[in-house]
This record gives C-alpha cells, sequence and structure tokens, in this order.
C-alpha cells in the first residue's frame, strides 16, 4: 500500500496488513514512514519504554497488594502508545480498562491511575484539561460512548477527533457495531481501534467469528477500515495520523485493526494463559517484540543507545515510586463516602444510612 486510500476502503475491505519496520527494524514500506524527526522518534520509544516498565512495575505492585485491579499490556506498546502519540492533547479519548497508559500519556497523572485501580473515586476526578473518560470496564460500551462524543465535537465544530480502543473480543458485542454505525451514518470525526490480540481472554479470535478479517467489519457501516501491524509502531502511528487527518476534515470515522499480542494473562485476577496458548506461540510472537524492534531502527539512526535506555528505566522507576508513594497517601475511602458518591439528591433512607455510618466512623 503506497497511501491510505479511504475512501476506496469505505467500499471494499483492505486486502494487506500494512507494516513500515520488519522484525530486524529495517524500514519495508518508504513511501508510507512518517515525517518525524529524530527528536520525535525518540519520544515515541521513550513512551514505549515507559509502558513495558510501568506493566512490569503495577505487576509487582499488584501482587504486593499496593495496586487493584490491573491488566497486562507488554506486547502492546507499538498499538497502544503507537496510535495516542498520533493523537493532540485537544482529541477525547475514551480508553477501555487495557489503556491507562495512553491515559496518562493524554493527560492523567500516574497516581490517579493508580487510585483508579485501587477503586477509589479520587481516580476518577481528571484535571479539567484532560479530554477523556476514566477506562471503561464494560466490553464494547466506549464505542458507543465515543459515536457521541464524536458527534458533539461535529456539532460544536471542532477541528478534533474522538478516539478509542477495545480488543477482538469487544468486535463481538452489539455495543461496537452500533458505535460505528452511528458515527458512520452522522460522519462524527472517530477513531475505532481494534487491538487484536488473538484472546477474548481465552477464546481464539477464529472462535469469535467468520469473518477473515476485524478491519472488514468496517464495510458494513460504509466506513473505512484497515489492518496494521500492531507491532510496528511507525506504522500504527502513520495510520492513526492518516486516520485522524481524514475525520478532522469532516469524512467521518475509521476503524483501524492492529494485529498484537499481550504476552501476560487478560489480568491479575484469576487468568493463566498457558491454559490456552503453546509455548510456541508465545514464542513466536516474543520474537516481534514491538521494543526490539523499534530499538534496533533507532540505534542503526545513531539517536538511541543502551545507556540512554537504562538512564531512562531509572527515572521511570523513580516517577512510579513517587506516584505510588503518592497515592497511598490519600486517605481511604469510608462508608459514607460510597454512599455520598452514589446519589446527587440523596433519598431520605440513604441520608439516614450515611447519617449512621458517619457516627460510626467518627467514633
Amino acid at each position: 500500500m503506497k497511501k491510505f486510500d479511504f475512501e476506496e476502503l469505505k467500499h471494499t475491505p483492505a486486502t494487506e496488513t500494512i507494516s513500515i519496520l520488519n522484525g530486524a527494524g529495517e524500514v519495508v514500506n518508504q513511501d508510507l514512514l512518517p515525517d518525524l524527526s529524530d527528536d520525535e522518534l525518540t519520544e515515541l520509544f521513550k513512551q514505549m519504554v515507559w509502558s513495558r516498565v510501568l506493566n512490569e512495575r503495577s505487576t509487582k505492585l499488584n501482587r504486593q497488594g499496593r495496586l487493584g485491579f490491573f491488566a497486562p499490556t507488554s506486547g502492546e506498546e507499538a498499538s497502544q502508545i503507537g496510535s495516542n502519540f498520533a493523537m493532540t492533547k485537544d482529541d477525547f479519548v475514551l480508553p477501555a480498562y487495557r489503556d491507562v497508559p495512553q491515559l496518562v500519556q493524554h493527560g492523567l497523572p500516574l497516581y490517579q491511575a493508580f487510585l483508579w485501580s485501587r477503586g477509589h473515586v479520587d481516580g476518577n476526578k481528571f484535571p479539567t484539561d484532560l479530554q477523556g473518560l476514566p477506562p471503561q470496564i464494560i466490553i464494547g460500551a466506549q464505542y458507543v460512548q465515543t459515536a457521541g462524543v464524536a458527534l458533539g465535537i461535529k456539532k460544536n465544530n471542532k477541528k478534533t477527533v474522538a478516539y478509542t480502543y477495545t480488543g477482538d473480543g469487544g468486535t463481538s458485542q452489539g455495543d461496537f457495531y452500533e458505535g460505528v454505525n452511528f458515527a458512520g451514518a452522522f460522519k462524527a470525526p472517530a477513531i475505532f481501534f481494534v487491538q487484536n490480540n488473538g484472546y477474548a481472554i481465552s477464546v481464539p479470535r477464529e472462535k469469535q467469528t467468520a469473518a477473515p478479517t476485524l478491519s472488514q467489519k468496517a464495510v458494513a457501516a460504509g466506513i473505512p477500515g484497515i489492518q496494521v501491524d500492531g507491532m510496528d509502531a511507525l506504522a500504527v502511528y502513520a495510520a492513526s495520523k492518516a486516520a485522524r487527518d481524514w475525520a478532522v476534515a469532516g469524512n467521518g470515522p475509521v476503524l483501524i485493526e492492529t494485529l498484537t499480542y499481550r504476552y501476560g494473562p487478560h489480568t491479575l485476577s484469576g487468568d493463566d494463559p498457558k491454559r490456552y496458548r503453546t509455548s510456541a506461540e508465545e514464542g513466536e510472537w516474543e520474537e516481534k517484540d514491538p521494543l526490539i524492534r523499534m530499538r534496533k531502527y533507532l540505534t542503526d539512526k545513531g539517536i538511541w543507545s543502551t545507556d540512554q535506555e537504562k538512564e531512562w528505566e531509572d527515572e521511570v522507576n523513580k516517577q512510579i515510586d513517587e506516584a505510588i508513594k503518592k497515592a497511598e497517601s490519600i486517605a481511604p475511602q469510608k462508608v459514607s463516602d460510597f454512599l455520598k458518591n452514589t446519589f446527587i439528591d440523596t433519598p431520605a433512607v440513604i441520608q439516614a444510612e450515611i447519617d449512621s455510618y458517619t457516627a460510626k466512623e467518627s467514633e
């Protein structure tokens, strides 16, 4: 593919997976190579390394009982960070529960992301300049929300987009179809990402749908759909940037399927991937590690080194230490707080419970 022909893709499913870097970090599609400066390329990779370190530390913090819910992201850095890197701070992000890295890079303080994991209400009190919603737990629901936000953007004549993520399993939900169909009908500026990591928890993608690709589901909604190598950060960035330009120009939404792989379990709360994935399969995908590919590309360009990466990893670990310390310093919630946060206009019967718990909590 020499260019992104979104008009053609509205009617015909994409027939190839877009790649720019091969597994050795070599450029194999010069025509689509994005025009990023050395500083921008370095920043993109630093964010990918940040995400990998955050995944490793979050796993340890969860096992120490210092974090609650956590969905591993290792292996999906090119898909998550590469796509988010193509957006602007004025764009509106609607993440799924595995997409905390994008939300933090978009402007959510890390300590609040940790509070969200711990189930603390303060994790949802976003900075006023952050365009986004808390991570969605309900599978696919963010697609419907994104269609609504995108329509609002259109009605307010803003040159921005709403963008969201789901996994391959999310495309089996009714909300997926409703979201892309609504956005397509109203030409709302939405970018829908499907991060196809092969499994909806333990169900393989081929058992979810007979469709050869997930990107081709876009055709039914009359919107373009493309499939991208989700382990190639440059390909994901290029496709995301082109899709954003298309949507901002008033042409409507785009669906982007990224072929990727989660190296860890679905979540750390009971899933064991060894029960449904083979060692051979995992080894094959580990050879496609997005960090290895991008690192090789930058090293060959002479703009990255092992020393730089070690120094950056140390800095990221310090950031995480400070963030978890701040999150743990926030006063824990009380039962009365949960009740107060449930209603805008508190019913008398609930107010009586609040008064009762408040009295007990003050003893």
